[in-house]
């Protein structure tokens, strides 16, 4: 198989090439790779064998080469960065919103794992930059988890050499088709949840409050009950409130359904492009008995672009605090 082949013939080349391309983003699969190269290690110790080592260290410092330029990302673009991971995502909004709490319970600790969970990494890298986390520690914690996630790579590979021999034996007799069938698998696979991703944000874009509205009723002294759902670690970023904003989190969604009045309009905002989570939440009240609940069009970004008036938060609430509490304006 010509897989098979590419990493017999030029081995660590492929393997480093093939991490650095995911370590900085790219949709293509490294473990696949090295679990590959674990395999033929074991099956031909005298030729490939005495490269584990090499293609190890090669792989640490593929990972390490695309984790710092999204460290260096987030560092100088700060929360920039991860709005355009969240506009590029396949996945809901609230997935990149899970991954920032975990940073913020854990911290740069969350490095050592990050590679083994899907999703995280390609967050907390460039969040860690834009917690302006020390590089060296950043560097520390990344590198161990580089070298975990390869080593099990490897290790899974020499494990089940049998049957990955026989696997890619069976596939040989396929010819080239084979890896034909997997690439439109892979291209078929992310189109239908890019399909869905379009579809969720067309199903939800109809029911919207502007940004001029929400300021008129504001203005009028008819204001409703506004909730910013940010996480904590997104508001550090960007300590900013509208006027008035309470803070809540839509794991607590019991307590602020038996809260609030039924009757009462409610206007949601998160700082995300897509909007998905203020909308998720929306429907999620709406469903519960909500009469007047809408997303605020554009969140954050499209209330401070148009010049309308912020607060800036003096403290930051703790994370048991999450349902009604008014962030104090200087």
């Amino acid at each position: 198989m010509l897989l098979h082949e590419l990493v017999q013939q030029y081995g660590p080349a492929l393997v480093f090439a093939n991490v650095l391309a995911a370590s900085l983003g790219l949709p293509v699969p490294a473990l696949p790779t090295l679990v590959l190269f674990g395999a033929m290690a074991a099956l031909h110790p005298g030729s490939v064998g005495t490269q584990v080592v090499p293609v190890l260290v090669l792989s640490i410092c593929a990972t390490l080469i695309g984790d710092s330029a999204w460290y260096l990302a987030g560092r100088i673009y700060g929360g920039n960065t991860l709005k355009t991971l969240c506009k590029l995502s396949l996945s809901r909004d609230t997935c990149v919103k899970k991954t920032e709490r975990f940073f913020g319970r854990w911290g740069v600790r969350v490095l050592a794992v990050a590679k083994f969970v899907p999703g995280l990494s390609i967050v907390s890298v460039p969040m860690a930059g834009a917690m302006h986390t020390p590089y060296r520690t950043f560097l520390a914690f990344d590198g161990i988890g580089a070298a975990l996630w390869a080593g099990v790579g490897l290790i899974v590979g020499v494990v089940f050499a049998p049957q990955i021999d026989m696997l890619f034996a069976g596939a040989s007799r396929l010819g080239h088709m084979t890896l034909v069938v997997v690439g439109v698998l892979l291209v078929l696979y992310t189109l239908y949840r890019w399909h869905r991703r379009r579809q969720l944000i067309k199903k939800l874009a109809a029911a919207r409050i502007d940004v001029n509205d929400l300021y008129t009723l504001i203005e009028a002294r008819h204001s409703p009950v506004v909730f910013d759902i940010r996480s904590e670690e997104k508001r550090k970023l960007d300590p900013y409130v509208i006027p008035g904003s309470l803070f809540a989190d839509e794991r607590q969604l019991d307590e602020i359904i038996q809260k609030y009045p039924h009757d009462q309009k409610v206007v949601i905002y998160c700082s995300c492009p897509n909007e998905i989570s203020a909308a998720w939440m929306a429907k999620q009240l709406n469903e519960a008995g909500f009469s007047d609940v809408l997303p605020l069009r554009g969140g954050l970004d499209a209330w401070r672009d148009a010049g309308r008036p912020l607060d800036s938060l003096l403290h930051e609430p703790s994370p048991d605090m999450g349902v009604g509490i008014e962030p104090k304006p200087i």
